[in-house]
């Protein structure tokens, strides 16, 4: 099996300490991740190191098929390409419309008025939203708006899925709604490395759980509520 993401002995330090310590992991092609830890044990670092927003100390992380670090902005851009990234805070633009946010990624990426309209269409339609096409965001419920960053994330086809805490502002009925649809999107093929707080989900899949504790990541086979 193919692997999307490793790190290999990476070290992070902010202000001389520790927040990655030689982690080492790997995810595989179409794997589905649950990523678990206490709010500051640096989920959302080790994530930004996924998509080069940071650069590794020490160490290498080799990121859908880039190995950081890295200091050619090209190879930064064609990495990004290749992932989907969803934010807890959904990140959209406000003074577009849903269609205008997801044009704006492919034309970013340069593609054709023709082809962007038709992935615009299909993403939409995945994840349930395509009678919210002309809607701004001052529009959307909070699960809607993830709806649309979850339809962002996939219109590119990423090779991987980055979800940093993305049910951390939405109830507990939306928040099952946007796992079901990441775990809908996985099984078509993606990986994606789950950020979460949320145990219960953890608790009731059987996906791999990576735990990052002190700096460390380990694998570990269930997680106590």
């Amino acid at each position: 099996m193919r692997k999307v993401l490793s790190f290999s002995n990476v070290d992070f330090l902010y202000n001389s300490e520790h927040i990655l310590n030689d982690v080492s992991f790997s995810i595989d092609e179409k794997e589905f991740i649950f990523l678990i830890g206490k709010s500051g044990s640096g989920k959302s670092t080790l994530l930004r190191l996924v998509y080069a927003a940071l650069q590794p100390e020490n160490g290498e992380v080799e990121s859908v098929g880039f190995i950081l670090p890295t200091k050619k902005k090209n190879n930064i851009l064609k990495l990004r390409r290749k992932l989907g990234i969803v934010f807890q805070e959904f990140r959209l633009l406000k003074d577009r419309t849903v269609s205008e946010n997801l044009a704006f990624v492919l034309q970013a990426a340069g593609g054709t008025n023709t082809n962007i309209k038709r992935k615009v269409n299909d993403v939409l339609s995945e994840v349930g939203l395509s009678h919210k096409v002309k809607s701004y965001p001052n529009e959307l419920s909070g699960g809607e708006l993830q709806r649309v960053a979850i339809a962002r994330a996939i219109i590119n086809d990423p090779l991987l899925i980055l979800a940093d805490e993305p049910t951390g502002n939405l109830d507990p009925e939306t928040s099952n709604d946007i796992f079901e649809l990441l775990k809908k999107i996985n099984s078509k093929g993606t990986a994606v490395l789950f950020a979460t707080h949320n145990y219960e989900f953890v608790r009731k899949s059987e996906k791999r759980i990576l735990r990052l504790e002190k700096g460390k990541v380990s694998e570990i086979q269930k997680v106590s509520l």
